[in-house]
């Protein structure tokens, strides 16, 4: 008996719900079809489908051994698509999507190596803080945050999570003060983004301490704004404290443009993903790609541009406190 091709005919004729279907798709009578399924219940010796003269279904065995059946299958296909594409030079449009600020800040400094590595292959990146349907607008991979919503049958690869600093200009805190405690910063002016979750309250807590020490602090917004790019400007420009991911503001924090304010604390952190449509048969230049961008995150729990494991939002904890959790959102 071959077994590989009695798992692919099995779950073919549940996938389509009768033998004559199948049989047409797989290019095979339906009397070979029907011995492939009998052959694989004898082998296992136990019925997989109730079969009647007006239609099928599955035992719960049955059930059962589909959703393996599948996933064998699954990743025979992509044994075969790496062992394939090895071979096959990377040529023609990749196109990729990412949001504005990992897109502007740790997305673009990797193309030029990309492009010099695989010269067949034109770069079309496409950088907006709108959401992108990927199949729709025929994207091969894209890079969101967490806030955001993914479709449920894209395959989603975390790279990287980024830490959410509190941060202040130099010229800012001279003028106004630099707060002493979390507390202070109800008295402070706040450049916020706009989600309803961070417009009246900014949650932190202790790391010395633990999530018990975990609360919101009132705000008063100086700024409100959809933009990150918008919020960085402000901020450097003196007008009040910010909170930013720490993968748009190393580099600001490392030339001293930006101070960080109270690092024993967690304001949050959100993971960075990098989506692609299927991982079956993916053509030479996605698959180099999406290999190429997770060898430049090699460790997704940790923050790559601080050195440290942050701590993350607990819904639970948020729910605790009354203040509802933006949940995936479309925006960027």
């Amino acid at each position: 008996m071959d077994r590989l091709q009695s798992m692919r005919t099995f779950a073919k004729v549940v996938e389509l719900g009768n033998f004559a279907k199948a049989a047409d798709a797989l290019d095979m009578s339906n009397a070979v079809v029907t011995r492939y399924v009998a052959d694989l219940e004898s082998h296992l010796g136990t019925r997989l489908l109730n079969r009647s003269t007006r239609k099928l279904s599955l035992t719960e065995t049955g059930m059962v051994y589909l959703d393996r059946v599948r996933a064998i299958l699954s990743d025979i296909d992509d044994a075969d698509a790496i062992a394939s594409y090895a071979a096959k030079k990377p040529s023609g449009t990749l196109r990729v999507y990412s949001v504005p600020h990992f897109g502007k800040a740790q997305l673009a400094p990797l193309l030029p190596e990309f492009a010099k590595e695989f010269p067949d292959v034109m770069l079309d990146i496409k950088i907006t803080d709108h959401h992108v349907d990927l199949v729709e607008e025929g994207i091969d991979v894209g890079f969101y945050l967490d806030l955001q919503k993914i479709d449920g049958s894209m395959i989603s690869r975390k790279l990287a999570t980024s830490e959410v600093l509190l941060c202040a200009s130099p010229e800012y805190l001279q003028e106004h003060g630099t707060p002493t405690t979390p507390e202070d910063i109800s008295g402070h002016r706040c450049l916020n983004f706009n989600y309803d979750f961070l417009r009246d309250n900014w949650m932190a807590f202790d790391k010395r301490v633990g999530r018990d020490s975990y609360r919101a602090i009132p705000i008063q917004s100086k700024v409100i704004s959809n933009n990150a790019d918008v919020l960085r400007a402000c901020a450097l420009a003196g007008m009040g404290l910010v909170l930013r991911t720490s993968f748009q503001i190393d580099d600001d924090l490392a030339q001293g443009r930006l101070v960080r304010l109270f690092p024993e604390h967690c304001f949050g952190a959100v993971s960075i993903s990098m989506v692609y449509p299927s991982r079956r048969q993916l053509s030479a230049k996605v698959r180099r790609f999406v290999d190429f961008v997770a060898s430049k995150f090699p460790h997704p729990e940790e923050d790559m541009w601080l050195g440290t494991c942050p701590f993350r939002i607990h819904e639970e904890k948020l729910r605790e406190l009354g203040i509802a959790h933006p949940g995936k959102v479309r925006t960027g």
